[in-house]
């Protein structure tokens, strides 16, 4: 069984930079997501593997895993066996290396080739679901300041009516023909071997004599959720916060995984930030800016400041006002303003007059 390469997933080269990575990834996401996709039972799996290819590409420490584990031929296509690799006739069983190559993202190697599963070798399958991760746009002032954004998850949970089991009620348990009851399965392929969780038994060791009906024996079920997620001040894109026990859960009625939420800052029309400064830009007339004047300045928060616009001032002068930038941490930025001085593109017969008297009378 092969499986498919996450560089191939994401469809970007082995030489694209984050940007790349990133760019193709919410293209991808925003694709293929349930909430898009609700008549589409394969969206779902399309999405929970673009997922996983960013969750490692995106990762320098875990891209260099995954590039090692490559360029040992683990994502070749090779071939199965219960026991380990191929025996030869009448000769002992080759002599096979192990290679531990670490956590990749929340799944280990044998996650990789199937993530639903969860065991691994010498491991029961874990009764702990995994994390839930989730990306989320903010506003750029409730980022700025706080506050809380409405949040709709489409998340996998444990079937209701088999209690993630996947038989159906009264079925008895029979041993996995595939797996011997272990629930993985080996891998060999030159001088290594590695396991995966067992397709046939979803690595349960055991398969039910009848389905469950309502999740068709695979003891999950997609599960909406709404919540309201606060936001704290100064957050900036990349900020991840973690919502104890608002993840799923493996077990009907056991315990819930945490929600990972990472939050995704969208741009203002207005407002920009440079670490806790506020940044903006606001239009002058060409004769305020000669004469001199007072204006009023929007803030982040909502208020509106006088400020003060000296005779003579140039384009692209800025302008500090105290105080009116993001807290964080008991540090207070400021608001930087920006003059764009605006030309006029016509002008009256008598405007031009005095525009040339002018001219004229700074001339040497």
């Amino acid at each position: 069984m092969a499986q498919q390469d996450f560089y191939q997933v994401l469809g970007v080269s082995e030489q694209a930079d984050a940007a790349e990575i990133k760019k193709a990834y919410r293209k991808l996401a925003k694709q293929y997501h349930p909430d898009a996709n609700p008549n589409d039972p394969k969206a779902a799996e399309r999405f929970k593997a673009i997922s996983e290819a960013h969750g490692v590409l995106s990762d320098a420490e875990k891209r260099a895993k995954y590039d090692r584990m490559r360029k040992l031929g683990a994502f070749d296509s090779i071939r199965t066996s219960r026991g380990g690799g191929a025996r030869p006739r009448g000769g002992a069983a080759p002599q096979e290396e192990s290679f531990d190559f670490g956590d990749i993202g929340n799944f280990g190697l044998g996650d990789i080739f199937s993530s639903i599963f969860g065991k691994r070798r010498g491991e029961e399958r874990s009764t702990q679901p995994e994390n839930v991760e989730v990306q989320v746009s903010v506003p750029f002032r409730t980022a700025a300041v706080g506050g809380k954004v409405p949040v709709t998850l489409t998340m996998t949970d444990a079937c209701d009516a088999c209690g993630g089991k996947g038989a159906a009620p009264g079925a008895s348990m029979q041993t996995c023909a595939e797996c011997d009851g272990r629930g993985t399965i080996s891998f060999g392929q030159g001088g290594f071997a590695v396991n995966r969780p067992c397709p046939a038994c979803r690595g349960r060791g055991s398969i039910p004599s009848t389905p469950c009906p309502t999740c068709g024996g695979s003891g999950e079920q997609r599960t909406r959720k709404e919540l309201l997620v606060t936001v704290p001040p100064a957050t900036e894109t990349g900020t991840r916060v973690r919502l104890k026990g608002q993840g799923s859960h493996r077990t009907a009625g056991g315990p819930k995984s945490d929600l990972l939420i990472t939050f995704q800052v969208e741009s203002d029309r207005f407002f920009s930030r440079d670490g806790l400064d506020i940044l903006c830009t606001i239009p002058i007339a060409l004769s305020q800016a000669v004469l001199g004047t007072t204006v009023q300045v929007k803030t982040i928060g909502g208020s509106k400041v006088k400020l003060r616009i000296p005779a003579g001032t140039q384009p692209g002068k800025k302008f500090r006002v105290r105080g009116q930038g993001l807290t964080k941490g008991g540090q207070t930025g400021d608001q930087i303003v920006t003059v764009n001085v605006k030309i006029p593109e016509k002008l009256t017969p008598e405007q031009e007059k005095a525009f040339r008297e002018f001219a004229e009378s700074r001339r040497p």
